[in-house]
């Protein structure tokens, strides 16, 4: 079993997220090219989701919009987990009253047929082609950071044919067909390795894997249904690329999340982040965890709340500043400035 990084290499990690050494926890936002920017509005006025996922310059222009307005630490890649079904031929759009519809449901053997191979270089390419421009714009003093959802996640999507409320075609799938199952988790999963290596091979400095819908494998079977696909990826992609992995669940999980061999992991605003460390020591990143609502209250909420967690965290090596969750349409410019200029400021001693 892989396991976790050494010191000397969660030093290498932390410095490769931070782009320097400045005495403070590196800061990223999850989902950072969010709706909450009017750039961002305006050229989605233009351009459609898909059309920005898919152009790299565009997708480029999106990626850089937060670090032309805040003093970031990285740049996340604008693109969206639901490229890997589609590049396997399962198509996807969103509906008119929100939420994810795909072009058929994986239901039977027949319908796993009609997946294709992939050959990720040439599907993908635009993924990659962005990246590249992306790892030269950014030079040495912006670390560059890739995604991918997991195969658990994205077969909630393929199985149920869309966005659902607690997929539950994925959860009978998963508990009466286990093989019809196992088939296409295997699938998903090889993919997302020839994904993932891809955007090493393009630049990036660390990867974070979404797996969104972790809460719905029951605890009995968390490992079986979602985190020994993730361990397969982490044994099979370059060692050298840092894994993050975001898993929303309990925090009796956490230790099983850290298990899969990932070499950070982030906690949701739903879990203490103290206790969080106690359970898992270094050389584990945490990263974390902010309530995403904070970014609609005020700058003085903020900067209170901010404080707090940076005081707490103060001392720990391993600690990457983000909220618990993706940034939301509704987020406040003066939030997100007070969230950064308080980690700029703040004068805690990290070792």
């Amino acid at each position: 079993m892989k396991t976790p990084n050494s010191l000397l290499d969660r030093e290498r990690f932390t410095l490769a997220l931070s782009g320097r050494n400045t005495g403070r926890p590196p800061l990223w936002v999850m989902r950072q090219a969010g709706r909450y920017l009017p750039e961002y509005r305006a050229l989605k006025e233009k351009y459609d989701f898909l059309t920005m996922v898919k152009t790299p310059e565009l997708a480029v222009e999106v990626t850089l919009q937060p670090l032309a307005r805040f003093e970031l630490d990285a740049a996340i890649l604008f693109s969206d987990i639901l490229v890997i079904p589609e590049a396997m031929g399962q198509g996807y759009h969103f509906r008119e009253k929100g939420g994810i519809a795909m072009e058929f449901s994986v239901q039977s053997a027949s319908d796993l047929k009609r997946l294709k191979e992939v050959d990720v270089q040439s599907a993908l390419s635009y993924v990659e082609n962005a990246l590249k421009i992306l790892r030269g714009k950014l030079g040495v003093d912006k670390a560059l950071l890739g995604f991918c959802g997991s195969p658990w996640t994205l077969a909630c999507y393929m199985i149920d044919g869309g966005s659902s409320d607690g997929f539950p075609k994925t959860v009978k799938m998963a508990k009466e067909e286990p093989v019809l199952f196992g088939h296409l988790m295997e699938k998903i999963t090889k993919v997302i390795i020839d994904y993932i290596r891809m955007q090493s091979e393009a630049g990036i400095d660390a990867l974070q894997i979404f797996d969104s819908w972790h809460s719905l494998c029951p605890t009995d079977k968390a490992w079986e249904w979602s985190l020994s696909w993730i361990h397969t990826i982490v044994q099979e992609v370059p060692s050298e690329l840092a894994l993050i992995l975001y898993a929303k669940s309990p925090s009796d999980r956490l230790k099983l999340l850290a298990s899969t061999g990932v070499q950070g992991l982030s906690v949701d605003q739903g879990n203490d982040l103290l206790f969080a460390r106690q359970a898992l020591p270094l050389p584990l990143a945490l990263q974390g965890n902010l309530a995403p609502e904070l970014m609609e209250s005020n700058a003085d909420q903020v900067q209170r709340e901010t404080h707090k967690l940076l005081s707490q965290m103060n001392g720990d090596a391993g600690h990457i500043l983000n909220l618990g969750h993706g940034i939301r349409p509704t987020a406040k410019i003066e939030c997100m400035d007070a969230l950064v200029q308080t980690t700029r400021n703040f004068s805690g001693n990290q070792t």
